[in-house]
């Protein structure tokens, strides 16, 4: 895996406009930087989510949160080429052929698929296997990203209850009218935290986790469509047809969609 550069490019992006614009207003760092604010805000949040969550979906998503910062971009020509190359062993050598291919694989999925192929069960039972493992991974994933959403949906709230807490403490002390200023700018320090974290962390990681989720399930399915393909014993043509067919548009599978259309383009010369 590697760094998303998008993902580390959107919290400098972020941290340059909201400094910068601080700045251009004449404030300074130090007026935000309130440690009791973001431990209200983050250790808040963090306690409504161990409420809202069991442990299984709290530690996954814990697991899951580098996959916003940290990507491994899948190779779906690669896959179709796999493929491709397994129909036509399987056409040479019957499906037996393909055990040894399928404990070479790194590709879990794909070797679990293989071996019902060649332990001979039906097609339907093969899909239905592999739509419960897909389904899983849909299933399991979804609620990971959940916990990232809902953080976002709590954090704003709790940086309402800092502003409102810290607000208390200012009216306690308003026998020193010369400090209610930087007092009350202290409290909604809470606030500004709370939203920030929502909008620039938590929300965002949440949406880069759904779509990591949806390009998993679409390699899968892509391979589902392969397997079932080998296993009724179509031609390799069409099935590298239907594998092109089935392949996801956009999401940077930029090496697959190249030779997609450079293929069209090249039967219309």
């Amino acid at each position: 895996m590697k760094p998303d550069m998008l993902t580390i490019a959107g919290f400098i992006v972020s941290a340059i406009a909201i400094l910068g614009g601080q700045a251009l207003e004449g404030g300074h760092i130090g007026s935000i930087t309130q440690p009791t604010a973001a431990l209200i805000v983050f250790g808040g949040t963090l306690g409504a989510c161990l409420v809202a969550f069991p442990k299984s979906d709290f530690v996954g998503a814990i697991k899951d949160g580098k996959k916003a910062i940290l990507t491994k971009e899948i190779d779906y020509e690669a896959k179709i080429t796999t493929l491709v190359e397994l129909a036509k062993m399987a056409r040479k050598g019957g499906l037996i052929s393909l055990e040894a291919e399928a404990e070479k694989t790194d590709d879990a999925f794909l070797k679990q698929g293989l071996l019902l192929a060649v332990d001979g069960s039906e097609p339907k039972q093969i899909q239905d296997t592999l739509e419960t493992i897909i389904g899983v991974v849909e299933h399991d994933g979804g609620r990971n990203a959940k916990v990232w959403e809902s953080a976002g949906a709590f954090a704003p709230t709790v940086g309402i209850l800092g502003a409102v807490l810290g607000l208390i403490h200012v009216m306690e002390n308003l026998d020193d009218p010369s400090n209610l200023g930087s007092g009350i700018a202290v409290a909604f320090v809470a606030t500004v935290y709370g939203v920030a974290a929502a909008n620039l962390l938590f929300l965002p990681f949440a949406s880069k986790l759904k779509l990591r989720i949806q390009d998993e399930v679409a390699a899968m399915e892509l391979v589902l469509t392969g397997i079932l393909s080998i296993v009724a014993g179509e031609n390799v043509r069409l099935v590298e047809e239907k594998l092109r067919a089935a392949l996801p548009h956009g999401g940077g599978h930029g090496k697959a969609d190249a030779k997609a259309e450079k293929e069209p383009a090249a039967a219309a010369a």
